[in-house]
């Protein structure tokens, strides 16, 4: 951590690279995939450029004092092998058996993607790989869309519907899901119905912004309430102005310190792990979406080693 940060091989935050899940309790994932994408690709460079960012990191939270590193073994395992990339359903079971393995070995993954598809087999993995009778986890979803669509264009495996998979496979609980800064125009209002009639709750970025962070903060925590929680973070739930390489912006969104602030508020919620996705590089040419990206992973790490530490 003390070397100069343009040195050395990139990893994520300036971690060890390490090769397998043994004597790691928080495992940093690249998954540079976006064959999920509904428009513009880019996705896929998304791991290798938030890994150059997150050398700007340094340990200690100047508002909690946390020290990740302190409190737990945080290590970079690579990206997700992707053998099958040209095929939907094989990269499903790939992501999937990579997460299982990390479950199986006690690892909590912060992963990076990658479009948003990638959540559904996270998810799937990690609860394969969990002991039997292990409770699906509630899910923070930060993000401009539900991502609660059905199939598009005769594919299940899209970044607009990995939390309606997630739910109809059972491997996340919709009741305690709250999706937060959800804005934009649609050509069907299927996915935000599909997510309310699942016990969701949507809020909507005008609710947001007239309840404020705070309010938003405990009503997050009235939703997840007690038992494991999984955060989800899109990219473009910030607005444009502050992270343009995303493959679907949408204007009026939350801004960085406001995303900071909510995700600092929710210390000591039951986390298994988290994602970071959408961050598409080619359409920032400034490098300033992976560094917002970057840092907002490190808020992330934060809350999971503090959660890590103090679990028995």
């Amino acid at each position: 951590m003390t070397a100069p940060r343009y040195t050395g091989i990139a990893t994520f935050m300036r971690t060890p690279l390490a090769s397998s899940p043994g004597n790691v309790d928080i495992g940093l994932v690249g998954v540079p995939y976006d064959g999920g994408v509904t428009n513009r690709a880019g996705a896929r460079h998304g791991p290798r450029e938030l890994r150059n960012a997150s050398s700007m990191t340094r340990t200690i939270h100047h508002v909690t004092r946390i020290n990740p590193y302190a409190l737990c073994r945080v290590a970079d395992l690579g990206d997700v092998p992707l053998p099958h990339v040209y095929d939907h359903t094989a990269v499903y079971e790939d992501i999937c058996s990579f997460y299982q393995a990390l479950a199986q070995a006690g690892v909590r993954p912060l992963s990076a993607g990658g479009d948003h598809s990638i959540t559904f087999p996270i998810l799937a993995g990690l609860h394969a790989g969990s002991p039997r009778g292990t409770r699906p986890p509630g899910i923070i979803h930060i993000d401009a869309h539900t991502d609660t669509w059905g199939p598009f264009m005769g594919s299940k495996f899209h970044h607009g519907g990995p939390f309606h998979q997630a739910t109809e496979a059972g491997v996340m609980d919709p009741r305690r899901t709250i999706q937060i800064g959800i804005r934009g125009a649609q050509n069907t209002p299927a996915g935000w119905d599909y997510s309310r009639a699942h016990g969701m709750r949507v809020m909507f970025i005008e609710e947001f912004d007239e309840l404020g962070v705070q309010a938003v903060i405990a009503e997050i925590r009235r939703v997840v309430g007690e038992g494991p929680v999984y955060l989800s973070f899109d990219i473009d739930a910030l607005d444009p102005a502050y992270a343009p390489g995303t493959g679907t912006p949408e204007v009026g969104g939350i801004s960085t310190l406001q995303a900071q602030t909510l995700l600092r508020g929710l210390r000591g919620l039951d986390f298994i792990g988290g994602d970071l996705v959408e961050v598409a590089p080619p359409f920032d040419p400034s490098g300033n979406t992976a560094l917002v990206g970057a840092t907002l992973m490190y808020e992330i790490l934060c809350l999971l080693a503090e959660r890590c530490a103090a679990a028995p």
